[in-house]
Protein backbone atom coordinates (compact mmCIF):
# COMPACT_ATOMS: atom_id res chain seq x y z
CA UNK A 1 0.00 0.00 0.00
CA UNK A 2 1.29 3.62 -1.05
CA UNK A 3 2.45 6.09 1.49
CA UNK A 4 -0.39 8.29 1.55
CA UNK A 5 0.25 12.17 0.87
CA UNK A 6 2.61 14.22 3.22
CA UNK A 7 0.20 16.83 2.72
CA UNK A 8 -1.13 18.53 6.38
CA UNK A 9 -4.86 18.70 5.42
CA UNK A 10 -6.73 16.12 7.96
CA UNK A 11 -8.48 18.68 10.58
CA UNK A 12 -6.98 18.33 14.34
CA UNK A 13 -10.89 17.95 15.14
CA UNK A 14 -10.42 14.26 14.36
CA UNK A 15 -7.26 13.55 16.36
CA UNK A 16 -9.51 15.21 19.05
CA UNK A 17 -12.13 12.74 18.54
CA UNK A 18 -9.19 9.94 18.88
CA UNK A 19 -7.76 11.17 22.01
CA UNK A 20 -11.73 11.31 23.61
CA UNK A 21 -12.27 7.76 22.56
CA UNK A 22 -9.04 6.79 24.48
CA UNK A 23 -10.91 8.58 27.54
CA UNK A 24 -14.20 6.99 27.14
CA UNK A 25 -11.72 3.55 28.02
CA UNK A 26 -9.75 5.02 30.61
CA UNK A 27 -6.57 4.77 28.54
CA UNK A 28 -3.67 7.14 27.61
CA UNK A 29 -3.16 8.02 23.98
CA UNK A 30 0.44 9.25 24.58
CA UNK A 31 1.96 6.55 23.13
CA UNK A 32 -0.04 6.60 19.89
CA UNK A 33 0.41 10.28 19.28
CA UNK A 34 4.15 9.99 19.81
CA UNK A 35 4.25 7.14 17.31
CA UNK A 36 2.11 8.89 15.01
CA UNK A 37 4.55 12.04 15.56
CA UNK A 38 1.79 14.23 17.07
CA UNK A 39 2.57 16.37 19.66
CA UNK A 40 0.56 16.81 22.18
CA UNK A 41 0.63 20.34 22.45
CA UNK A 42 -0.51 20.47 18.92
CA UNK A 43 -3.67 18.21 19.56
CA UNK A 44 -5.00 21.65 21.45
CA UNK A 45 -4.73 23.69 18.81
CA UNK A 46 -8.29 23.58 17.06
CA UNK A 47 -6.98 25.08 13.67
CA UNK A 48 -3.89 22.54 12.94
CA UNK A 49 -3.63 20.17 10.36
CA UNK A 50 -1.78 16.51 10.12
CA UNK A 51 -1.08 14.28 7.39
CA UNK A 52 -3.12 11.50 5.83
CA UNK A 53 -0.14 9.22 6.96
CA UNK A 54 -0.14 10.70 10.54
CA UNK A 55 -4.25 10.34 10.17
CA UNK A 56 -4.13 6.96 9.60
CA UNK A 57 -0.95 5.81 11.69
CA UNK A 58 -2.94 7.12 14.66
CA UNK A 59 -6.37 5.50 13.97
CA UNK A 60 -4.40 1.79 13.53
CA UNK A 61 -2.84 2.14 16.57
CA UNK A 62 -6.00 3.44 18.41
CA UNK A 63 -8.07 0.55 16.90
CA UNK A 64 -5.78 -2.36 18.45
CA UNK A 65 -5.06 -0.15 22.00
CA UNK A 66 -9.10 0.10 22.27
CA UNK A 67 -10.13 -2.99 20.17
CA UNK A 68 -12.11 -0.65 18.71
CA UNK A 69 -12.39 -0.52 14.60
CA UNK A 70 -15.11 2.08 15.78
CA UNK A 71 -12.81 4.03 17.74
CA UNK A 72 -15.45 4.75 19.95
CA UNK A 73 -18.58 6.11 17.95
CA UNK A 74 -21.16 3.18 18.80
CA UNK A 75 -22.37 2.24 21.89
CA UNK A 76 -20.47 -1.09 21.85
CA UNK A 77 -17.09 -2.25 20.91
CA UNK A 78 -16.49 -3.09 17.34
CA UNK A 79 -13.34 -5.41 18.51
CA UNK A 80 -10.36 -5.68 15.85
CA UNK A 81 -10.99 -7.55 12.90
CA UNK A 82 -14.91 -6.51 12.54
CA UNK A 83 -14.71 -4.68 9.21
CA UNK A 84 -12.04 -7.30 7.76
CA UNK A 85 -15.11 -9.80 8.42
CA UNK A 86 -17.49 -7.74 6.68
CA UNK A 87 -15.19 -7.22 3.35
CA UNK A 88 -15.04 -11.07 3.67
CA UNK A 89 -18.45 -11.24 3.19
CA UNK A 90 -18.60 -8.64 0.39
CA UNK A 91 -15.64 -9.52 -1.60
CA UNK A 92 -17.41 -12.50 -3.47
CA UNK A 93 -19.81 -10.53 -4.52
CA UNK A 94 -20.22 -10.69 -8.56
CA UNK A 95 -20.65 -6.85 -8.63
CA UNK A 96 -20.04 -3.57 -6.85
CA UNK A 97 -23.76 -3.03 -6.44
CA UNK A 98 -24.05 -6.34 -4.32
CA UNK A 99 -20.50 -6.32 -2.45
CA UNK A 100 -21.82 -2.34 -0.99
CA UNK A 101 -25.48 -4.21 -0.07
CA UNK A 102 -23.73 -6.77 1.88
CA UNK A 103 -21.84 -4.28 3.49
CA UNK A 104 -24.36 -2.42 4.42
CA UNK A 105 -26.61 -4.87 5.37
CA UNK A 106 -23.89 -6.69 7.09
CA UNK A 107 -22.74 -3.96 9.35
CA UNK A 108 -26.03 -3.33 10.75
CA UNK A 109 -25.85 -6.72 12.22
CA UNK A 110 -22.59 -5.13 14.19
CA UNK A 111 -23.91 -1.98 14.87
CA UNK A 112 -27.06 -1.04 15.08
CA UNK A 113 -26.43 2.89 16.02
CA UNK A 114 -26.76 3.63 12.73
CA UNK A 115 -28.22 1.83 9.14
CA UNK A 116 -26.49 2.11 5.92
CA UNK A 117 -28.50 1.54 2.88
CA UNK A 118 -27.72 1.97 -0.90
CA UNK A 119 -29.73 3.81 -2.93
CA UNK A 120 -30.00 4.37 -7.01
CA UNK A 121 -32.12 6.93 -8.14
CA UNK A 122 -32.06 7.44 -12.46
CA UNK A 123 -28.01 7.31 -12.99
CA UNK A 124 -26.93 8.63 -9.39
CA UNK A 125 -26.13 5.44 -6.52
CA UNK A 126 -26.13 7.22 -3.22
CA UNK A 127 -24.98 5.41 0.45
CA UNK A 128 -26.81 7.19 3.08
CA UNK A 129 -26.41 7.11 7.12
CA UNK A 130 -29.48 6.67 9.29
CA UNK A 131 -28.62 7.83 12.95
CA UNK A 132 -30.49 5.52 15.03
CA UNK A 133 -29.06 7.31 18.17
CA UNK A 134 -27.49 10.44 19.16
CA UNK A 135 -23.44 10.20 17.90
CA UNK A 136 -22.57 13.34 20.27
CA UNK A 137 -19.30 14.33 19.77
CA UNK A 138 -18.29 12.03 17.94
CA UNK A 139 -20.60 12.35 15.22
CA UNK A 140 -18.61 14.65 12.44
CA UNK A 141 -15.63 11.86 12.99
CA UNK A 142 -17.90 8.78 12.71
CA UNK A 143 -20.00 9.62 9.92
CA UNK A 144 -16.52 11.16 8.19
CA UNK A 145 -15.33 8.32 8.26
CA UNK A 146 -18.21 5.88 7.74
CA UNK A 147 -18.39 7.25 3.95
CA UNK A 148 -14.79 7.42 3.54
CA UNK A 149 -14.12 3.78 4.60
CA UNK A 150 -16.92 2.77 2.16
CA UNK A 151 -15.92 5.09 -0.66
CA UNK A 152 -12.45 3.77 0.09
CA UNK A 153 -13.69 -0.01 0.02
CA UNK A 154 -15.30 0.49 -3.19
CA UNK A 155 -12.70 2.24 -4.80
CA UNK A 156 -10.35 -1.10 -3.71
CA UNK A 157 -12.71 -3.74 -4.93
CA UNK A 158 -12.80 -2.49 -8.36
CA UNK A 159 -9.55 -1.36 -8.55
CA UNK A 160 -10.35 2.13 -9.70
CA UNK A 161 -11.06 5.99 -8.84
CA UNK A 162 -14.58 6.73 -8.28
CA UNK A 163 -15.37 10.21 -8.30
CA UNK A 164 -18.24 11.37 -6.47
CA UNK A 165 -20.84 13.69 -7.30
CA UNK A 166 -21.08 14.95 -3.66
CA UNK A 167 -20.75 14.20 -0.25
CA UNK A 168 -23.23 15.62 2.23
CA UNK A 169 -24.12 16.14 5.85
CA UNK A 170 -26.56 16.63 8.71
CA UNK A 171 -24.65 19.66 10.40
CA UNK A 172 -23.29 22.91 10.05
CA UNK A 173 -19.82 23.52 8.28
CA UNK A 174 -17.48 23.31 11.13
CA UNK A 175 -14.35 25.40 11.43
CA UNK A 176 -12.36 23.19 9.27
CA UNK A 177 -14.90 22.70 6.50
CA UNK A 178 -12.28 23.58 3.63
CA UNK A 179 -10.60 20.50 4.79
CA UNK A 180 -13.17 18.78 3.20
CA UNK A 181 -12.34 19.48 -0.18
CA UNK A 182 -9.43 17.23 0.35
CA UNK A 183 -11.65 14.72 1.91
CA UNK A 184 -14.31 14.09 -0.56
CA UNK A 185 -13.54 14.88 -4.04
CA UNK A 186 -16.45 16.81 -5.49
CA UNK A 187 -18.64 19.19 -3.56
CA UNK A 188 -19.98 18.62 0.08
CA UNK A 189 -23.17 20.07 1.23
CA UNK A 190 -23.82 21.01 4.54
CA UNK A 191 -27.00 21.12 6.51
CA UNK A 192 -28.61 18.05 4.66
CA UNK A 193 -31.22 15.99 6.03
CA UNK A 194 -28.07 13.02 6.41
CA UNK A 195 -25.15 11.79 5.72
CA UNK A 196 -24.33 10.50 1.81
CA UNK A 197 -21.98 9.95 -0.85
CA UNK A 198 -23.17 9.72 -4.74
CA UNK A 199 -21.82 8.60 -7.27
CA UNK A 200 -22.68 7.21 -10.90
CA UNK A 201 -25.03 3.90 -10.59
CA UNK A 202 -22.79 2.62 -13.64
CA UNK A 203 -20.11 2.02 -11.15
CA UNK A 204 -22.21 -0.64 -9.42
CA UNK A 205 -21.87 -2.65 -12.62
CA UNK A 206 -18.33 -3.09 -12.46
CA UNK A 207 -16.89 -6.93 -11.37
CA UNK A 208 -14.85 -6.96 -8.16
CA UNK A 209 -10.92 -7.07 -9.11
CA UNK A 210 -9.75 -8.37 -5.77
CA UNK A 211 -9.48 -11.90 -4.12
CA UNK A 212 -8.53 -13.78 -0.75
CA UNK A 213 -4.53 -13.22 -1.54
CA UNK A 214 -5.21 -9.23 -2.25
CA UNK A 215 -7.64 -9.19 1.11
CA UNK A 216 -5.10 -10.65 3.33
CA UNK A 217 -2.94 -8.12 2.63
CA UNK A 218 -5.05 -4.91 2.74
CA UNK A 219 -6.13 -6.70 6.17
CA UNK A 220 -2.79 -6.08 7.53
CA UNK A 221 -3.78 -2.64 8.26
CA UNK A 222 -6.75 -0.97 9.56
CA UNK A 223 -9.05 -0.21 6.68
CA UNK A 224 -7.71 3.18 5.82
CA UNK A 225 -9.34 6.66 5.86
CA UNK A 226 -8.25 7.83 2.59
CA UNK A 227 -9.06 6.59 -0.64
CA UNK A 228 -6.24 5.60 -2.40
CA UNK A 229 -5.28 7.21 -6.02
CA UNK A 230 -5.60 4.35 -8.21
CA UNK A 231 -3.90 4.49 -11.65
CA UNK A 232 -6.72 5.33 -13.52
CA UNK A 233 -10.86 5.78 -13.44
CA UNK A 234 -11.97 1.85 -15.03
CA UNK A 235 -15.38 3.36 -16.05
CA UNK A 236 -13.83 5.33 -18.91
CA UNK A 237 -15.28 3.46 -21.81
CA UNK A 238 -18.60 3.25 -20.17
CA UNK A 239 -18.44 7.07 -19.39
CA UNK A 240 -17.38 7.58 -23.08
CA UNK A 241 -20.25 5.70 -24.72
CA UNK A 242 -22.95 7.30 -22.09
CA UNK A 243 -22.08 10.54 -23.55
CA UNK A 244 -21.38 9.30 -26.89
CA UNK A 245 -25.36 8.46 -27.09
CA UNK A 246 -26.56 10.97 -24.78
CA UNK A 247 -25.16 14.51 -26.39
CA UNK A 248 -24.04 12.63 -30.51
CA UNK A 249 -23.93 16.58 -31.27
CA UNK A 250 -22.01 18.08 -28.49
CA UNK A 251 -19.53 14.66 -29.07
CA UNK A 252 -18.13 14.75 -33.04
CA UNK A 253 -14.43 15.17 -31.78
CA UNK A 254 -12.02 14.44 -29.58
CA UNK A 255 -11.55 18.12 -27.68
CA UNK A 256 -14.94 18.24 -27.43
CA UNK A 257 -15.54 14.78 -25.79
CA UNK A 258 -12.60 15.00 -23.28
CA UNK A 259 -13.84 18.82 -22.52
CA UNK A 260 -16.77 17.13 -21.43
CA UNK A 261 -14.88 14.36 -19.58
CA UNK A 262 -12.54 17.05 -17.93
CA UNK A 263 -9.49 15.58 -19.65
CA UNK A 264 -7.21 16.49 -22.26
CA UNK A 265 -7.65 14.77 -25.72
CA UNK A 266 -4.35 13.01 -25.37
CA UNK A 267 -5.26 11.63 -22.23
CA UNK A 268 -8.59 10.44 -23.14
CA UNK A 269 -6.73 8.57 -25.87
CA UNK A 270 -4.39 7.03 -23.75
CA UNK A 271 -6.97 5.81 -21.13
CA UNK A 272 -8.90 4.54 -23.86
CA UNK A 273 -5.85 2.59 -25.28
CA UNK A 274 -4.88 1.25 -21.61
CA UNK A 275 -8.88 -0.38 -21.80
CA UNK A 276 -8.12 -1.94 -25.01
CA UNK A 277 -10.98 0.93 -26.93
CA UNK A 278 -10.39 3.75 -29.55
CA UNK A 279 -12.60 6.50 -29.66
CA UNK A 280 -13.55 5.44 -33.20
CA UNK A 281 -14.30 2.45 -32.71
CA UNK A 282 -16.43 3.42 -29.54
CA UNK A 283 -18.25 6.45 -32.08
CA UNK A 284 -19.15 3.23 -34.65
CA UNK A 285 -20.55 1.07 -31.95
CA UNK A 286 -22.68 3.82 -30.31
CA UNK A 287 -24.04 5.10 -33.55
CA UNK A 288 -24.37 1.86 -35.44
CA UNK A 289 -26.55 0.70 -32.49
CA UNK A 290 -28.16 3.85 -32.10
CA UNK A 291 -28.92 4.03 -36.13
CA UNK A 292 -29.95 0.62 -36.16
CA UNK A 293 -32.54 1.20 -34.17
CA UNK A 294 -34.03 3.85 -35.57
CA UNK A 295 -34.10 2.76 -38.84
CA UNK A 296 -35.88 -0.75 -37.43
CA UNK A 297 -38.25 1.25 -35.00
CA UNK A 298 -39.59 3.96 -36.68
CA UNK A 299 -40.10 5.41 -39.96
CA UNK A 300 -37.97 8.60 -39.90
CA UNK A 301 -36.37 10.29 -43.07
CA UNK A 302 -32.81 9.00 -43.44
CA UNK A 303 -31.57 12.70 -42.74
CA UNK A 304 -33.07 12.71 -39.45
CA UNK A 305 -31.57 9.27 -38.59
CA UNK A 306 -28.13 10.59 -39.59
CA UNK A 307 -28.75 13.51 -37.51
CA UNK A 308 -30.16 11.43 -34.36
CA UNK A 309 -26.74 8.93 -34.70
CA UNK A 310 -24.42 12.09 -34.57
CA UNK A 311 -23.62 11.93 -37.93
CA UNK A 312 -23.20 16.05 -39.68
CA UNK A 313 -24.61 15.11 -42.96
CA UNK A 314 -26.39 12.40 -44.57
CA UNK A 315 -23.37 11.48 -47.33
CA UNK A 316 -20.89 10.47 -44.05
CA UNK A 317 -23.81 8.73 -42.53
CA UNK A 318 -24.18 6.20 -45.70
CA UNK A 319 -20.84 5.69 -46.01
CA UNK A 320 -20.72 4.50 -42.70
CA UNK A 321 -23.29 2.21 -42.22
CA UNK A 322 -22.35 0.83 -45.88
CA UNK A 323 -19.21 -0.13 -44.31
CA UNK A 324 -20.87 -1.51 -41.17
CA UNK A 325 -23.18 -3.36 -42.86
CA UNK A 326 -22.55 -3.67 -46.41
CA UNK A 327 -25.94 -2.16 -47.22
CA UNK A 328 -27.11 1.36 -47.25
CA UNK A 329 -29.89 2.36 -44.57
CA UNK A 330 -32.31 2.27 -46.92
CA UNK A 331 -31.21 -0.85 -48.42
CA UNK A 332 -31.18 -2.55 -44.20
CA UNK A 333 -34.84 -1.08 -43.60
CA UNK A 334 -36.47 -2.62 -46.43
CA UNK A 335 -34.59 -5.97 -46.07
CA UNK A 336 -35.64 -5.96 -42.25
CA UNK A 337 -39.12 -5.07 -43.19
CA UNK A 338 -41.08 -8.45 -43.47
CA UNK A 339 -43.50 -8.40 -46.87
CA UNK A 340 -47.05 -7.88 -46.32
Amino acid sequence: MPRPSPVAATPMAFVQAIVAAYARYGLDPASALTQAQIAPEQVLQNHARITAWQMERISDLAMRELDDEALGWFSRRLPWGSYGMLARASISAPTLALAVKRWCRHHGLIADDITLTLQTSGTTASILIAENRDLGVLREFCLVSVLRNIHGLACWLVDSRIPLLHAQFPFAAPAHAEAYQVLFSGPTRFGQAQAAISFDAQYLHLPLRRDEKALQQMLQHALPLTVLQYRRDRLLVQRVRQLLGAQPQDTHGAEALAALLHVSPRTLHRQLKEEGATLQALKDEVRQSRATELLLRTQRPIKQVAEAAGFQNEKSFIRAFKGWTGQSPAEFRRSATPLA
